[in-house]
């Protein structure tokens, strides 16, 4: 555990190290991760060591043929996979409703051609 975190402090994990994690998890390679996910490999290991710092446990087992979840692992996986879901739910809840039109506007001046000068 990293010093100054635990109890008494509020956590800081994010919504990307929880879906780095889940997607690790379910790959149980890190460098598959990273191309599903399409980042590189070392902000993804630094993602997921940073979450274990936060939770102050370690998650997973390294080995040389990829990754396996440590039982801290296993119980966090079950609240990650709800944590996303509720937030993909929520997400939709807010969205758009059915039938608003909402329209983009545009600030240019439609007079001003794109070789137009600014007086």
């Amino acid at each position: 555990m990293c010093p100054g975190r635990g109890r008494g402090y509020a956590a800081r994990v994010s919504l990307t190290q929880i879906n780095y994690f889940v997607t690790v998890a379910e790959e149980q390679h890190v460098g598959r991760a990273a191309r599903r996910l399409h980042v590189s490999q070392p902000p993804l290991s630094r993602q997921i060591r940073g979450l274990e710092d936060e939770l102050g446990a370690r998650l997973f087992q390294r080995t040389p043929r990829g990754v396996t979840l440590l039982p801290a692992g296993e119980r966090f996986l079950a609240h990650a996979r709800a944590i996303l879901a509720e937030v993909d739910a929520a997400r939709r809840a807010v969205g758009p409703a059915p039938g608003d039109m909402s329209l983009r506007t545009s600030l240019k001046d439609p007079r001003r051609g794109p070789g137009a000068r600014r007086s």
